[in-house]
Protein backbone atom coordinates (compact mmCIF):
# COMPACT_ATOMS: atom_id res chain seq x y z
CA UNK A 1 0.00 0.00 0.00
CA UNK A 2 1.94 3.37 -0.92
CA UNK A 3 -1.61 5.66 0.15
CA UNK A 4 -3.71 5.08 3.04
CA UNK A 5 -6.61 3.10 2.00
CA UNK A 6 -9.95 5.11 1.94
CA UNK A 7 -11.85 3.76 5.60
CA UNK A 8 -14.92 6.38 5.72
CA UNK A 9 -17.65 4.15 3.41
CA UNK A 10 -20.18 6.61 5.55
CA UNK A 11 -19.71 9.66 2.88
CA UNK A 12 -18.61 11.78 6.13
CA UNK A 13 -15.51 12.58 4.49
CA UNK A 14 -15.08 15.42 1.98
CA UNK A 15 -13.71 15.14 -0.84
CA UNK A 16 -10.22 15.59 -1.68
CA UNK A 17 -9.21 14.70 2.06
CA UNK A 18 -6.01 13.37 2.13
CA UNK A 19 -4.40 10.05 4.08
CA UNK A 20 -2.90 9.98 7.87
CA UNK A 21 -1.19 7.74 9.37
CA UNK A 22 -0.48 7.25 13.45
CA UNK A 23 2.94 4.67 13.52
CA UNK A 24 3.10 3.22 17.07
CA UNK A 25 7.05 3.20 17.45
CA UNK A 26 9.43 1.29 19.82
CA UNK A 27 12.50 3.38 18.95
CA UNK A 28 14.60 4.96 21.39
CA UNK A 29 11.95 6.02 23.30
CA UNK A 30 8.70 4.80 22.92
CA UNK A 31 5.96 6.99 20.90
CA UNK A 32 3.66 7.84 18.25
CA UNK A 33 4.22 9.54 15.36
CA UNK A 34 1.23 11.05 13.61
CA UNK A 35 2.15 11.46 9.47
CA UNK A 36 -0.19 13.58 7.50
CA UNK A 37 0.05 13.54 3.75
CA UNK A 38 0.69 17.27 2.31
CA UNK A 39 2.18 18.26 -1.22
CA UNK A 40 3.15 14.77 -2.01
CA UNK A 41 4.99 13.40 1.72
CA UNK A 42 3.68 12.39 5.03
CA UNK A 43 4.52 15.67 7.31
CA UNK A 44 5.37 14.02 10.36
CA UNK A 45 5.04 14.80 13.91
CA UNK A 46 6.25 12.46 17.11
CA UNK A 47 3.74 12.37 19.96
CA UNK A 48 6.14 11.59 23.22
CA UNK A 49 2.82 10.15 25.05
CA UNK A 50 0.52 9.72 21.69
CA UNK A 51 -2.44 11.74 20.15
CA UNK A 52 -4.01 13.92 22.69
CA UNK A 53 -7.71 11.90 23.59
CA UNK A 54 -10.04 14.37 25.79
CA UNK A 55 -11.19 17.54 24.65
CA UNK A 56 -9.28 20.94 25.26
CA UNK A 57 -5.89 18.34 26.55
CA UNK A 58 -2.42 19.57 25.30
CA UNK A 59 -0.41 17.00 23.72
CA UNK A 60 3.56 17.76 23.05
CA UNK A 61 4.12 17.21 19.18
CA UNK A 62 7.64 17.27 17.45
CA UNK A 63 8.00 18.36 13.92
CA UNK A 64 10.33 15.31 12.68
CA UNK A 65 11.58 15.00 8.61
CA UNK A 66 8.98 14.42 6.45
CA UNK A 67 8.41 10.51 4.88
CA UNK A 68 7.76 9.45 2.08
CA UNK A 69 4.37 8.48 0.75
CA UNK A 70 5.06 4.51 0.54
CA UNK A 71 5.88 4.45 4.52
CA UNK A 72 2.37 5.18 5.16
CA UNK A 73 1.73 1.44 5.01
CA UNK A 74 5.06 -0.03 6.88
CA UNK A 75 4.66 -1.92 9.92
CA UNK A 76 7.89 -4.08 10.95
CA UNK A 77 11.00 -4.23 12.56
CA UNK A 78 13.81 -1.05 11.63
CA UNK A 79 16.91 -2.99 11.89
CA UNK A 80 19.85 -1.41 14.23
CA UNK A 81 21.75 1.44 12.69
CA UNK A 82 19.13 2.81 10.45
CA UNK A 83 17.33 5.54 11.53
CA UNK A 84 14.28 5.01 13.55
CA UNK A 85 15.52 1.57 14.26
CA UNK A 86 12.72 -0.44 16.57
CA UNK A 87 9.68 -1.59 16.09
CA UNK A 88 6.77 0.29 14.19
CA UNK A 89 3.09 -0.76 14.13
CA UNK A 90 0.73 0.67 12.09
CA UNK A 91 -1.65 1.76 14.90
CA UNK A 92 -4.22 4.21 12.68
CA UNK A 93 -4.70 4.93 9.79
CA UNK A 94 -7.41 7.29 7.59
CA UNK A 95 -8.58 10.32 5.58
CA UNK A 96 -7.94 14.10 7.37
CA UNK A 97 -8.56 17.23 6.01
CA UNK A 98 -8.24 21.14 7.29
CA UNK A 99 -11.01 22.54 8.67
CA UNK A 100 -9.67 26.05 8.78
CA UNK A 101 -7.33 27.85 6.19
CA UNK A 102 -3.59 26.59 7.24
CA UNK A 103 -1.33 28.88 8.47
CA UNK A 104 2.53 28.38 9.45
CA UNK A 105 1.91 27.75 12.75
CA UNK A 106 -1.25 26.40 13.09
CA UNK A 107 -3.14 23.50 11.23
CA UNK A 108 -6.95 23.06 12.28
CA UNK A 109 -7.58 19.17 11.22
CA UNK A 110 -10.39 16.77 11.67
CA UNK A 111 -9.38 13.08 11.54
CA UNK A 112 -11.44 10.15 10.50
CA UNK A 113 -9.71 6.83 10.92
CA UNK A 114 -10.35 3.61 11.96
CA UNK A 115 -9.19 4.54 16.02
CA UNK A 116 -9.11 8.75 15.99
CA UNK A 117 -12.57 10.65 14.61
CA UNK A 118 -12.91 14.01 15.56
CA UNK A 119 -11.05 17.22 15.46
CA UNK A 120 -7.88 18.67 16.35
CA UNK A 121 -5.19 21.45 16.38
CA UNK A 122 -1.50 21.28 15.74
CA UNK A 123 -0.01 24.65 17.18
CA UNK A 124 3.26 25.96 17.13
CA UNK A 125 5.12 26.86 19.91
CA UNK A 126 6.39 30.21 20.40
CA UNK A 127 9.43 31.39 22.91
CA UNK A 128 12.85 30.82 23.22
CA UNK A 129 12.75 27.07 24.22
CA UNK A 130 11.70 26.30 21.12
CA UNK A 131 14.30 28.63 18.57
CA UNK A 132 14.24 25.98 15.87
CA UNK A 133 10.21 25.76 15.74
CA UNK A 134 10.14 21.95 15.67
CA UNK A 135 7.70 21.69 18.99
CA UNK A 136 4.41 22.14 18.49
CA UNK A 137 1.13 21.31 20.84
CA UNK A 138 -1.51 18.66 19.58
CA UNK A 139 -4.63 20.02 20.86
CA UNK A 140 -8.00 17.79 21.12
CA UNK A 141 -11.02 20.49 19.99
CA UNK A 142 -13.66 21.45 22.46
CA UNK A 143 -17.04 21.46 21.04
CA UNK A 144 -16.17 18.33 19.24
CA UNK A 145 -18.85 15.53 19.05
CA UNK A 146 -17.05 13.10 17.39
CA UNK A 147 -16.16 9.88 19.01
CA UNK A 148 -12.55 8.86 19.17
CA UNK A 149 -12.54 5.22 19.10
CA UNK A 150 -11.34 2.89 21.94
CA UNK A 151 -8.10 3.37 21.37
CA UNK A 152 -6.62 -0.47 21.42
CA UNK A 153 -2.70 -1.31 21.57
CA UNK A 154 -3.10 -3.41 18.02
CA UNK A 155 -2.59 -2.95 14.46
CA UNK A 156 -5.11 -1.85 12.08
CA UNK A 157 -3.20 -3.98 9.28
CA UNK A 158 -2.03 -6.88 11.16
CA UNK A 159 -4.21 -7.29 14.10
CA UNK A 160 -0.83 -7.90 15.63
CA UNK A 161 0.60 -6.53 19.11
CA UNK A 162 3.56 -4.51 19.38
CA UNK A 163 5.53 -8.02 20.86
CA UNK A 164 4.04 -9.86 18.23
CA UNK A 165 5.22 -7.05 15.46
CA UNK A 166 8.97 -7.31 17.30
CA UNK A 167 9.10 -11.08 17.46
CA UNK A 168 7.75 -11.77 13.70
CA UNK A 169 9.16 -8.75 11.48
CA UNK A 170 7.33 -7.01 9.05
CA UNK A 171 5.04 -8.28 6.23
CA UNK A 172 7.57 -6.53 3.72
CA UNK A 173 10.42 -4.73 3.02
CA UNK A 174 11.11 -1.18 4.71
CA UNK A 175 10.48 1.30 1.84
CA UNK A 176 12.55 4.46 2.28
CA UNK A 177 11.72 6.48 4.93
CA UNK A 178 12.59 10.12 3.28
CA UNK A 179 11.96 12.26 0.13
CA UNK A 180 14.24 12.30 -2.51
CA UNK A 181 15.16 16.12 -1.48
CA UNK A 182 15.74 15.07 2.51
CA UNK A 183 18.28 12.72 1.05
CA UNK A 184 20.31 15.41 -0.97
Amino acid sequence: MSRCDEHDSSGETPEGAACYVVHHHAASHDHFDLRLELDGVLKSWALPKGPSLSPGEKRLAIEVADHALDYAGFEGVIPTGRYGAGTVMLWDRGRWWATHPPTPDQLDIALRGEKLHGAWTLKRMSGKRNADGKQWLMIRRHGDDQAVLAPEDRSVLSGRSMDEIAEQGGKRAQPDLFTDDDRA
